[in-house]
């Protein structure tokens, strides 16, 4: 854009740069902010330049922007907090709860499903905490009878899951060992 095609306006608001900015340094006791404050100004005042009536004072006008845009500005700041490190904004994550809706009711289905002497040792345990004796007490069974219903179930759950139980490896010294046939002698199929 050459000079000629400037708007009048352009060259009105040049000379009053140096005192809006004295104003705006005491305003805001910042060299920064009140170059942003003093830009702002100048913003505001262009694009509202139809505003203005030649022949009034435009000193006067552009310092009342200046002073209402630093208020306005001050009111917003007090609402806000300086979170340079994200400290406060980390306190404010919430992780997503549907996915732990859908979850939750995956795990009811598949529990559902359970035969009726698994589902219950593992509902007594697994969600109320019950031991392995409150729980055998509970259902009227032995405590070894409740070790393999909780086996058998939590077996069954991670078949509905689609994820198998790891099989733990036993270290070689626990290994069971090789027979030949012909070591056992005629013994009876088991």
């Amino acid at each position: 854009m050459s000079v000629q095609e400037c708007h009048p306006f352009h060259f009105l608001l040049q000379p009053h740069n140096v005192a809006l900015r004295r104003f705006a340094i005491k305003l805001t006791g910042n060299e920064h902010r009140a170059e942003d404050l003093v830009q702002e100004t100048f913003l505001k005042a262009w694009a509202n330049r139809e505003k203005f009536i030649l022949g009034t004072q435009l000193r006067g006008w552009l310092f009342t922007i200046l002073r209402n845009t630093f208020y306005s500005d001050l009111r917003k700041y007090k609402r806000e907090v300086e979170d340079a490190d994200g400290k406060f904004a980390a306190l404010l994550f919430e992780e997503a709860a549907q996915e732990h809706a859908i979850e939750l009711n995956e795990v009811l289905a598949a529990l559902a499903l359970l035969p009726e002497n698994h589902r219950r040792p593992l509902v007594l345990m697994g969600a109320f905490g019950f031991s392995q004796i409150e729980a055998a007490e509970a259902c009227g069974v032995t405590v070894g009878t409740i070790k393999s219903r909780v086996s058998r179930g939590r077996l069954n759950l991670c078949r509905a899951f689609g994820r198998e139980q790891a099989s733990v490896e036993l270290p070689e010294t626990t290994q069971p060992m090789a027979l030949n046939p012909g070591e056992l002698g005629t013994a009876a199929p088991l």
